[in-house]
């Protein structure tokens, strides 16, 4: 009795072991065929132009001091 237990829990591991490992597998497949589709047939995107880089840091002496001012506060609030 208590070896046709154990063989019918080790029959249900290797059951259990080997669909997760077909699922693994098969999800392994899927990506790398996606990935290749997507580089065949997908666009770059293009580069970010130098004038757009200049522009969005042009607020950064506006940003510096919004957060110095917050981490003033911040260090008032939670002295210790």
């Amino acid at each position: 009795m208590q070896n046709q237990l154990l063989q019918q829990g080790v029959e249900l591991m290797l059951y259990g072991m080997g669909t997760v490992l077909t699922f693994l597998v098969l999800l392994i497949i899927a990506t790398t065929i996606m990935s290749s589709f997507l580089q065949r047939f997908a666009k770059p995107e293009p580069a970010a132009k130098p004038a757009e880089a200049t522009k969005l840091s042009g607020n950064d002496d506006h940003l510096i001091a919004a957060i110095s001012a917050a981490i003033h506060k911040y260090r008032i609030r939670h002295k210790k």
